[in-house]
């Protein structure tokens, strides 16, 4: 199964938030307790000078529930447009997955 591709929208220096529920591949909500997640923006995704990681918590295990966020500060020094990211989880057994990737699209704030 591919990995699921979503497309999100930060406005840069504004906080930012968005859930994803992670599914295996049959579809089945996967009981996220004992995993850990790290989630990048990149402007590009082989770029190693612009990157800013997210904040990622797990909002609900047993639902599958993660949430990645992002402060005012850190919107702020994203690059404008169009970026990448993704979400990698390691389960407890060591197994290591990119659960979901996309682009970024980051949009300037005029009044911040």
């Amino acid at each position: 199964m591919a990995v699921p591709s979503v497309n999100i929208t930060i406005e840069k220096g504004t906080n930012f938030s968005k859930d994803f529920i992670i599914k295996d591949t049959n579809g089945s909500v996967v009981d996220l307790t004992g995993y850990t997640f790290v989630a990048r923006i990149r402007k590009y995704p082989e770029d190693t000078l612009s990157v800013q990681t997210f904040t990622v918590g797990i909002t609900s295990a047993v639902e599958g529930l993660v949430n990645i966020s992002m402060t005012t500060s850190i919107t702020a020094e994203l690059k404008n447009g169009r970026n990448y990211y993704d979400v990698v989880s390691t389960s407890t057994t060591s197994i290591t997955k990119r659960e979901v990737e996309g682009m970024a699209i980051v949009s300037p704030t005029v009044s911040v």
